[in-house]
């Protein structure tokens, strides 16, 4: 990755363009054409440095509510069942930990009532019980990365 690449990348993380032509914007801030912009952007994506370009949005803020769910998989039906919780729209992470509640996953929804109902279907499509751990206080509101650059580079 060079000065260039880490140059895009803070500008994408916390000011994507939103108009017509998105890279010929990001070209004009890094020195770039257009195509040479997308380019870096889909090489990034392909190697996983980047892994979603997408918007973001406060659900709080729109109404809607989420919670924190957990629950305790067998090993060997982790892959199933956190598979399966996947396929439900409102889930936004999904994740295995190394711990008795091993499938942790974030569920958002338009009210509490929409996720107590997904949340019983979870139950009752798997077997398993889910712990749901509703947000009490918020504390993380975003987090960037900031790559360093070297003085004077892409000006």
């Amino acid at each position: 990755m060079d000065e260039t690449d880490k140059r895009i990348l803070n500008i994408i993380q916390t000011g994507f363009p939103v108009c017509e032509r998105p890279y010929e914007k990001i070209g004009e801030q890094t020195g770039l054409t257009e195509d040479e912009a997308f380019d870096r952007v889909k090489a990034m994506f392909d190697s996983k440095i980047i892994r979603r370009i997408g918007a973001s949005f406060d659900s709080r803020g729109l109404g809607w509510t989420s919670t924190l769910c957990a629950m305790s998989v067998p090993p060997e039906k982790i892959e199933e069942v956190a598979g399966m919780v996947a396929k439900y729209h409102g889930v936004t992470h999904n994740y295995e930990r190394n711990h008795n509640y091993n499938l942790w996953f974030t569920y958002i929804a338009p009210d509490l009532d929409a996720i107590d109902k997904t949340l019983s279907e979870i139950e009752s499509k798997s077997g398993y019980k889910v712990h749901n751990l509703p947000m009490l206080k918020k504390f993380k509101i975003k987090v960037d990365f900031k790559f360093k650059e070297k003085e004077g580079a892409g000006k």
